[in-house]
């Protein structure tokens, strides 16, 4: 650390997307020279923080990416603040299954069935797809020339299929709820939007984001490379530098750069 830390005279953390890491760099110095947040830091944590306990409502958490148990920690401590919860992405054929669908060769987390059920129980409103864009036996994920029929299919996916985007039935009924919202979180995509078969979910909801009039928040990561895919990241208002750090954030309402912060000689 001395060696880190040598010859400086004041500390200044920055670094929002590694905040959430106890690196040596993001906790140590605090320890030995006064210190501070930067703007940028500063920024994410105005902007995110709010969203735990006072966003103007509705308030809806659009949730996306692979897998259900990235997400427990979050789902968790925003369905306390929610108005309603949107689920896309690999995860919700997980919720799909809860729900007693059939959901192919899709993701499937079984171990987070139990886990989906309970918070389909809850008072929480869920929005999960009731219609998916799959891709046939024979089908390969970026590569189109390798045949597989592309469908788009109700909630239960047959065998030997796999769901990879939302539907356009429940894109469009997702984009509605963005568009009554007062703030909107989103993080992770809705499908594989990287292969343009399965990217139309996504950019429907990147630009009901873009459109929206509510407060727009991306959580960095996947979510904002969409947006740049789509050439409308400068039409949100706000888009983290930090995929995990801003979950982290929203689950714990603290991350370790920010408590080494707190902790500084000079706070």
């Amino acid at each position: 650390m001395q060696e880190l830390i040598a010859g400086q005279d004041l500390y200044v953390n920055d670094a929002f997307g590694a905040s959430h890491r106890a690196h040596a760099s993001i906790v140590g110095p605090p320890q030995f020279l006064p210190s501070a947040a930067g703007r940028l830091l500063q920024r994410e944590v105005d902007v995110l923080l709010p969203l735990r306990s006072d966003p103007k409502r509705p308030f809806v958490v659009i949730l996306g990416g692979s897998k259900v148990s990235d997400k427990l920690g979050v789902i968790d401590a925003l369905s306390e603040v929610a108005d309603a919860l949107v689920i896309g992405g690999g995860m919700c054929f997980t919720f799909l299954a809860a729900q007693g669908h059939h959901v192919g060769d899709s993701l499937l987390e079984v171990d987070q069935i139990e886990t989906c059920k309970r918070f389909l129980d809850s008072d929480v409103t869920i929005h999960i797809p009731h219609d998916v864009t799959a891709l046939g036996p024979g089908g390969e994920i970026m590569n189109p020339e390798a045949g597989g029929e592309v469908r788009q299919l109700g909630a239960d996916v047959p065998d030997g299929w796999k769901g990879l985007d939302i539907g356009p039935g429940t894109a469009s009924e997702f984009a509605d709820i963005i568009a009554e919202a007062k703030t909107i979180f989103w993080n992770g995509p809705m499908g594989v939007f990287e292969d343009p078969r399965f990217a139309a979910g996504t950019r429907v909801i990147a630009e009901a984001m873009a459109e929206a009039r509510g407060f727009t928040v991306v959580g960095g990561g996947d979510s904002a490379a969409a947006l740049d895919a789509f050439g409308l990241a400068n039409e949100v208002d706000h888009v983290s530098t930090g995929g995990g750090a801003s979950l982290e954030l929203l689950e714990n309402g603290d991350l370790p750069g920010l408590e080494a912060l707190r902790g500084a000689s000079n706070a």
